[in-house]
């Protein structure tokens, strides 16, 4: 079967044009453009490239230009990703065991629940976003039917975690914010869980300064008294929370903070090396890397941002990374591009973001409004603008 998008555009004005019970005439009259023009449209020979025109054609065929680009305006899964979120929202807002309710029934054991909460990671770092909505529900109910609230205590924590992650990503701060809660509650009382906790708390309170200090603190609190004695897991979990600290100063605008973190960061990185993944963190020379080229951004450097963008994914450690990071840093590397005026790139990396790991990009609202702003450039290449509008945000 031919898939909507497979047909060329011209086909499909024309196609839409006779459903009209239009002429290529009266059609052109319409538009204000000469028959010669639609009849090289219609036949290929003449590309449409312009949102403008896009989106005129579209009106007189009474048809909005997703359609006329062979393609839905919401993707597909939506309505069921929306309900999946509220699924979550539920989950976290039972609390059966704090009032003594008993469990409807058995809950699982530690070493499965461990197993639901691994398989959750690996389905968030390859950036399956919609699946992993449907699983998070479950997952989170489970960890409140725990017995023993000592017992899979781990699992519980990296299940909030990994809860909170993907709430960052969906754009649902608030309740992004509860699960993150969550997971420091939990880990009280334990050095190493509570720095995991504090990763996601860093990534949901970036825009808060004072969140800045949180991270120093639970960095502090893991930092070997001996870097070379340290573990690679206590060095990763430290450096994961002073690149958060850095970004948080980043949104600040305080650049001379930045440095000597991220400067901190990437030197007990050399100790822990590239293609680790360490308690989730990814951390490593290249994570470090990539975090340089968001707080520029954010400090509003953009060619500092594209020549460490181009260099950092050269490193043999790019192609290490997890799926979502990758897919996120492109999205970052686009902001980069549009700060110094090159929509080709920027559209380039949006491209290549979405061929990686399409859910970060339609199911990201952050995506989208980068995706948007690349697009509605009069000067945006045409491929941009066709994602943009597949996504409906032009």
């Amino acid at each position: 079967m031919v898939s909507p998008e497979s047909v060329p555009i011209g086909r499909r004005v024309a196609y839409l044009r006779v459903r009209r019970r239009l002429s290529q005439q009266s059609f052109a009259d319409r538009l204000g453009k000469s028959k010669s023009w639609v009849d090289k449209v219609e036949r290929g020979v003449r590309s449409l490239e312009r949102v403008s025109t896009i989106r005129e054609i579209a009106a007189v065929l009474r048809v909005d230009a997703a359609t006329l680009l062979g393609r839905d305006v919401q993707p597909a899964g939506v309505a069921e990703r929306r309900q999946g979120v509220a699924r979550i929202r539920a989950a976290l807002s039972a609390y059966p065991m704090a009032f003594g309710r008993p469990a409807e029934r058995a809950g699982m054991s530690p070493d499965r629940l461990a197993r639901e909460v691994r398989h959750a990671w690996m389905t968030y770092q390859h950036a399956r976003y919609a699946r992993l909505v449907e699983l998070l529900p479950a997952v989170v109910t489970e960890v409140y039917r725990a017995q023993d609230p000592e017992v899979g205590r781990a699992a519980a924590v990296d299940a909030y975690r990994v809860t909170a992650a993907l709430l960052v990503k969906l754009g649902e701060g608030s309740l992004a914010w509860l699960a993150a809660d969550r997971a420091m509650s939990a880990a009280a009382g334990d050095r190493v869980l509570l720095a995991c906790a504090a990763v996601q708390l860093g990534q949901v309170l970036r825009a808060s300064a004072r969140a800045g200090a949180v991270m120093l603190a639970a960095a502090r609190q893991i930092a070997p008294s001996d870097r070379k004695a340290g573990t690679p897991e206590e060095l990763s979990l430290c450096g994961s929370l002073l690149v958060q600290a850095a970004l948080i100063a980043a949104r600040a605008g305080n650049d001379r903070v930045v440095g000597d973190l991220l400067s901190e960061a990437a030197e007990l990185a050399a100790y822990v090396g590239d293609g680790q993944d360490h308690y989730r963190t990814a951390f490593g020379p290249t994570a470090v890397e990539l975090a340089r080229v968001t707080a520029a951004i954010e400090l509003g450097d953009g060619p500092q941002a594209v020549a460490r963008h181009e260099e950092a994914i050269g490193r043999d450690g790019w192609r290490w990374l997890p799926v979502e990071h990758r897919a996120a840093h492109l999205i970052d590397a686009a902001r980069a591009y549009f700060l110094t005026d090159d929509l080709t790139n920027a559209a380039r990396v949006l491209l290549r973001a979405n061929s990686v790991a399409p859910a970060e990009i339609r199911h990201r609202p952050a995506a989208r409004d980068v995706v948007a702003l690349v697009a509605r450039d009069p000067d945006a290449p045409p491929t941009i603008t066709q994602l943009a509008i597949s996504l409906g945000v032009l």
